[in-house]
């Protein structure tokens, strides 16, 4: 069993949001979706509720949502959204439950009306072993 925790709090340093547990998986995740949006900074709440309409469906769907992150300071404009799978056939399968799912669909269509969303990239990362959730050595912290 392998343990996720927080990737993207660790993409996110800096920010006052950081999970102190660890979020247990029945099976493992090989590939994150790092998704990267370009949103309309004056319509972050709009974003934010679409992101929050999220957290029922991708694991309805198939997904294991690791979370999603608004701008906190800095560039107002990009936010991310991580979802973990277990392969790509995991996620395949899981864009068609998407397409099928009510919640998905009105959600999706909802932000296209708004046009919350200027622009959208998807990108498929795996963990390094060996570099992810390491903790220090005995006597290394300060």
């Amino acid at each position: 069993m392998r343990v996720v925790t927080t990737f993207a709090a660790a993409l996110t340093m800096g920010c006052d949001v950081v999970w102190a547990e660890s979020i247990s998986m029945k099976t493992a995740i090989k590939i994150t979706c790092f998704i990267r949006y370009e949103i309309d900074p004056y319509q972050r709440e709009a974003f934010k509720e679409y992101a929050e309409n999220w957290g029922p469906i991708i694991p309805r769907c198939g997904g294991h949502l690791v979370g999603y992150f608004l701008p906190y300071e800095g560039t107002n404009n990009v936010a991310w959204g991580l979802i973990g799978f277990d392969s790509l056939a995991s996620y395949e399968s899981y864009r068609q439950k998407l397409k099928i799912d009510p919640e998905a669909r009105k959600n999706i269509e909802t932000a296209v009306a708004k046009r919350i969303i200027l622009r959208e990239e998807r990108t498929f990362v795996e963990v390094v072993d060996g570099t992810f959730n390491v903790a220090a050595a005995p006597g290394e912290t300060k």
